[in-house]
């Protein structure tokens, strides 16, 4: 679990990252879920683009991602969500006590 803080320490972070997937008609899929995940393992920080055709709004979307992959909720701005994830192998992001 993050803290306050760590969360708004990310939040910072995910101003200077581009979206590099978006969540359309299709909704969340097997697929998405494991892209997402590799994502995550890469770069810890990812954010997401949910399309006016997705199935789901932002919150839905976000809820449903964080249980499948275990990760953590940093934001819902508008239609983008960002998540984070501690990796285990490419650990980059320090995160504040």
């Amino acid at each position: 679990m993050i803290t306050t803080k760590q969360r708004a320490y990310l939040r910072s972070l995910a101003n200077g990252i581009d979206t590099i997937m978006q969540i359309g008609k299709g909704g969340i899929t097997e697929n998405l879920v494991k892209t997402v995940s590799d994502a995550l393992e890469a770069r810890e920080l990812v954010k997401l683009s949910v399309l006016e055709t997705a199935p789901f709004t932002p919150k839905e979307c976000m809820a449903e991602l964080t249980e499948a992959l275990g990760c953590e909720a940093v934001q819902v701005v508008g239609r983008k969500v960002v998540l984070y994830r501690e990796s285990l192998e490419n650990k980059k992001i320090n995160l504040p006590h």
